[in-house]
């Protein structure tokens, strides 16, 4: 039954559809052409604070590659770029401001590679290329391509991503709900999903329903069941 529960919370993967665009609707359009091959979107940088969404943008974009695309995905926080790839891969790398020395040299060696045999390269970061601490030959190429800073959801706008998290775990969050979250939680996107799978958790294990008082618990840290990582795509 446990099992059970946990399956029930599992949102669904990130898309372009689930991801709430507010004023970055520009951005999501070239990701498409990035994606698909259209148009001559063949390098993208895009960057903001975190939670603003670029790990779930980055997993959207990889879902659409076409079929049979040599994918190379990097989150430069954890893993290591890899140490070659084909011309034609399609390279993916997250939080490029916490590549190495040695890894800064790498990318700046795959970007010529996919350069030179027409392969594509989308990077994330938390500033834009021209700020980041990191080698200037590697912050011009970052630069090369189309930069666009993801911009940050107005409280309207979080509101509705939190009812559509809950909704996608199997449950309606009412206006006042939503409000309270905001008011009394860290308002970056992934901490509240966080509470939101914490207390639907609590909610199916426990048949409380979820309410404001339940809420409390979890902010306060009182009830903090197992749930994995499944923020990860929202930082």
């Amino acid at each position: 039954m446990k099992q059970l529960v946990l399956d029930l919370q599992l949102p669904a993967p990130p898309s372009f559809e689930n991801f709430i665009r507010g004023e970055n609707a520009e951005l999501l359009y070239q990701l498409g052409c990035w994606s698909l091959g259209e148009g001559d979107v063949r390098f993208l940088y895009l960057w903001g604070e975190r939670g603003s969404g670029k790990s779930h943008l980055l997993a959207a974009a990889r879902a659409m590659l076409p079929a049979g695309a040599q994918i190379f995905f990097t989150d430069a926080a954890y893993d290591a770029l890899p140490s070659s790839l084909p011309q034609e891969a399609s390279l993916i790398v997250d939080n490029v401001e916490a590549l190495s020395r040695d890894e800064q040299i790498r990318l700046f060696d795959h970007f010529n590679t996919l350069k030179d045999g027409g392969g594509l390269l989308l990077a994330a970061g938390s500033k834009p290329p021209m700020l980041l601490l990191l080698r200037p030959d590697l912050t011009t190429r970052l630069g090369w391509g189309l930069v666009y800073q993801l911009k940050s959801l107005s409280d309207p706008e979080k509101a509705d991503a939190l009812k559509r998290r809950a909704f996608s775990l199997g449950f309606e969050l009412s206006d006042d709900l939503a409000d309270y979250l905001l008011r009394h939680a860290s308002r970056d996107l992934p901490t509240l999903y966080q509470h939101l799978d914490i207390a639907n958790h609590l909610s199916l294990t426990e048949k409380r329903p979820v309410t404001a008082s339940l809420l409390r618990e979890v902010i306060r840290g009182i009830s903090k069941p197992e749930l994995g990582e499944s923020s990860d795509f929202f930082r």
